[in-house]
């Protein structure tokens, strides 16, 4: 293995067919190349879709009022379905609702709009959400200071604000928030708490205030427009027939037939998370077959330039033989030049690979859809490796029965 001479004779035939192995090496490059590639660009269209998933619990369900579709004891289509705070515990009533929360856009709209907030001379639109305590669970905030929305805020309709990080930091600077007194829309609230959200920037923007505080100050009721609950540890099937339940609540309670997809739009979390692990399990299948394949087409191919190498060198190897060499260095040598071809091709298409998926992370912009496209190195690694080896095994068959031909037998090959 560490035989200048060895070296110089592995590195001197590889450079006299320059053409055939800079052509193997390319092909073996080629695939390992390939490999880092698709399985970067798999993991940063994962990571954009779990990033989705970072900001919301994925054993949550959601539910939307909207419109009818359907006629249901003699009403008419079209009419608008209003939730109010009934609701909320009716279904927050079903053994299997872990923690629930209802929502009150002040102005209006599916995912309501941004209400001035002021502190002082400072003022800027934020999104303000009015909710319940268990809204805490649903979005995965997370509390940095102070503390989040309670049942007496609500019950007693306090006027007090959860507020983001960055809203903190652009009403007060570095003052700390707590205790500090805000209007959203010429109301005065007290902040209580500052929170921060894996959603990133956009969802730690926010401020969060009781919900019955809220319909009181705004000119709100008792409208609910939409409700969040979590389900546990519910699987697929167990979600979908929860979310079945609460819908026929609140379709006896609200006039509407039960199977009216209008009426109340239903958004399964559970579903949707498991439905694309499913989407990712499989492109993992396809990213491990192309590995296998890349794996495979290598071997061929050192196989083959190994038996074209075996058989150029016959005489070459017989009289090797002939001088006292033993079979076990003829094979070590052609083994050698397997591995030194299978190594160099793939440490070269590991580094091209990676080097493509930096310039593809600097080059795209930051976006919600798709994260940093990088790859499991210990997974490329082992990849080269097994090519390696499965490379070196190429080469040895041959090599073997190279060296157990008789060396009258070689010399005399044509």
């Amino acid at each position: 293995m560490f035989s200048l001479d060895r070296w110089q004779e592995i590195l001197g035939t590889l450079w006299r067919n320059k053409l055939r192995s800079a052509l193997t090496a390319l092909s073996m490059a080629w695939g390992i190349f390939m490999l880092v590639v698709l399985l970067g660009l798999g993991n940063g269209l994962q990571a954009g879709v779990e990033h989705g998933f970072a900001d919301d619990a994925t054993n949550s369900i959601w539910l939307f009022a909207g419109q009818t579709s359907r006629p249901h004891k003699g009403l008419p289509i079209g009419r608008r379905v209003v939730l109010a705070n009934r609701d909320v515990g009716k279904v927050d009533a079903l053994p299997a609702v872990d923690h629930i929360t209802g929502r009150y856009f002040a102005r209006g709209g599916m995912f309501g709009g941004e209400i001035t907030i002021r502190a002082g001379a400072k003022a800027q639109p934020f999104d303000v959400r009015a909710v319940h305590p268990g809204h805490l669970y649903l979005e995965k905030t997370l509390m940095k200071a102070g503390r989040y929305l309670n049942d007496t805020d609500v019950a007693e309709r306090r006027k007090v604000v959860v507020i983001g990080l960055p809203v903190a930091a652009f009403l007060f600077g570095p003052a700390n928030a707590i205790g500090r007194w805000v209007e959203i829309n010429k109301v005065a609230f007290q902040v209580v708490g500052l929170f921060d959200d894996e959603g990133g920037e956009g969802e730690q923007k926010k401020a969060y205030i009781p919900i019955t505080t809220a319909q009181a100050a705004f000119n709100g009721a008792d409208r609910v427009n939409m409700l969040m609950f979590t389900v546990g540890n519910a699987g697929v099937a167990e979600s979908k027939a929860i979310a079945a339940e609460a819908t026929a609540l609140l379709a006896e309670a609200h006039d509407f037939s039960p199977d009216d997809p209008q009426a109340l739009r239903v958004r399964n979390n559970v579903e949707n998370f498991q439905t694309f692990m499913q989407i990712f399990s499989m492109i993992d299948l396809v990213m491990g077959l192309m590995g296998v394949l890349a794996i495979v087409a290598g071997v061929i191919g050192v196989s083959n330039i190994m038996m074209i190498v075996v058989r150029e060198r016959t005489k070459e190897i017989g009289i090797r033989k002939a001088l006292g060499a033993t079979p076990a260095n003829i094979v070590g040598s052609i083994v050698q030049e397997a591995v030194v071809l299978t190594a160099s091709a793939g440490y070269l298409g590991l580094v091209a690979g990676v080097g493509l998926l930096q310039l593809i992370e600097r080059a795209l912009p930051p976006n919600e859809m798709f994260g940093p496209p990088r790859v499991d190195l210990g997974i490329a690694l082992g990849a080269t490796v097994v090519l390696v080896v499965a490379g070196a095994l190429a080469g040895f068959f041959p090599a073997l029965a190279a060296a157990r031909v008789n060396p009258i037998v070689a010399l005399r090959d044509e």
